[in-house]
């Protein structure tokens, strides 16, 4: 069978102002759930359709590979136009047999859910599937009357089994059910228990503020995880260890500015036993004098091939890539940052690289970037896990 994802985006959201492609923890809202998809290597192919060409232009921007992004009429992206006229619009443009929706409002959702869901489809050989979380609120009709439990018999919540919410961050169709009904659901329907708290839709403010502290949460935690495991730091100059500033006189290069949290943060790291490197394509004798005072001797300058200097120092300190911490901020990084285990930039870096990176810092590059890495790290490395 052919499985293929779909996310609709349209313009005009009423409820927030441009919130499809709003950032929600240093990301566009849409880019969460669709990198999941991504991951998950459920789909053959990944579609956006959106009616706007700034949306279609930052989806492509995100992704520059992996996902196709269409065209979405206008008839398809009014108030009062259903989310299936656009799934019927674009069976029109794209085979499948199987159609995931993706609602970009459920940024929650992970690549372990569309695994399971599709596995679960499978197995039960279902017609269609919906995801859902657990409920155990009583519910009422307006006049009074309990829908879901006997009020003269309410039972303690550790013994009531509540009821499934749908949750709407995705669904699965076969194509003969949406010919057939014109609808994401029909026929032999399933449910994909999700976690809780993804519970939430994004549907104003007072959503977007919870959302938004559960996915840096989330982002903390899943950095936490790597960070806990790094046994050398190896980190950029210029624009991460520097504020990317150079200072000329008549002679030429004079004076870098650099942060004296960030090089407490080295030698915190040192003291704790753990490895610190830095490596430029530059060869400035400012930094040069700086690595002397702080006693640092893995410094390399001139490097035209970062990469092929990181295996070189990973092999001859017995260290495996998946145990290295990088930092960065610039193209000339990106090699690096896809190859070790932990991938770091400051928040100034450039769009490639906070896209790559696993943990984006709240500190631009000579303005303690380094120091919160540090930070982070060595608070892993004493704790071993986070904390909520």
């Amino acid at each position: 069978m052919r499985w293929v994802a779909f996310m609709p985006l349209r313009a005009n959201s009423k409820s927030i102002v441009d919130k499809n492609v709003r950032a929600i923890a240093g990301r566009p809202l849409f880019a969460w759930s669709l990198e999941q998809a991504i991951a998950s290597r459920c789909f053959d192919e990944v579609y956006v359709a959106s009616d706007s060409a700034r949306i279609r232009d930052k989806v492509l921007e995100e992704f520059p590979a992996g996902v196709t992004v269409l065209e979405r009429s206008a008839e398809t992206c009014t108030d009062t136009a259903s989310t299936e006229s656009a799934m019927l619009e674009f069976k029109q443009r794209a085979a499948f047999d199987v159609l995931c929706l993706i609602q970009a409002t459920s940024p929650l959702t992970r690549a372990e859910d569309f695994i399971a869901a599709k596995q679960k489809f499978l197995n039960e050989h279902l017609d269609s599937l919906l995801t859902a979380v657990q409920s155990k609120r009583f519910y009422w009709t307006e006049d009074g009357t309990p829908i879901n439990y006997d009020p003269l018999k309410r039972p303690r919540r550790q013994d009531f089994a509540g009821c499934l919410m749908e949750n709407g961050a995705f669904y699965f169709t076969r194509l003969k059910i949406l010919e057939d009904y014109g609808n994401r659901l029909g026929g032999r329907i399933g449910i994909h228990e999700m976690a809780p708290e993804t519970a939430v839709e994004i549907d104003d403010e007072t959503d977007w503020i919870i959302v938004e502290q559960l996915l840096l949460r989330q982002k903390l935690m899943e950095s936490g995880a790597y960070a806990g495991q790094v046994k050398m730091l190896v980190l950029d100059v210029d624009g991460t260890f520097t504020d990317g500033g150079m200072y000329y006189g008549p002679e030429g290069e004079a004076l870098k500015k650099f942060n004296t949290r960030d090089a407490h943060g080295l030698q915190l790291l040192r003291k704790n036993g753990i490895g610190v490197c830095l490596m430029s394509s530059e060869k400035s004798p400012a930094v040069a004098a700086r690595m002397k005072k702080l006693g640092i001797e893995e410094y390399y300058p001139g490097v035209n091939d970062k990469l092929a200097q990181l295996r070189e120092l990973a092999s001859r300190k017995g260290i495996a890539l998946q145990d290295i911490a990088y930092i960065g901020d610039d193209l000339c990084d990106l090699a690096c940052l896809e190859n070790v285990g932990f991938a770091c930039c400051p928040a100034d870096a450039v769009p490639e690289i906070v896209q790559k990176a696993r943990y984006v810092c709240a500190h631009s590059g000579g303005h303690g970037a380094v120091r919160e890495v540090c930070d982070l790290i060595l608070k892993m490395k004493n704790s071993g896990r986070i904390t909520a």
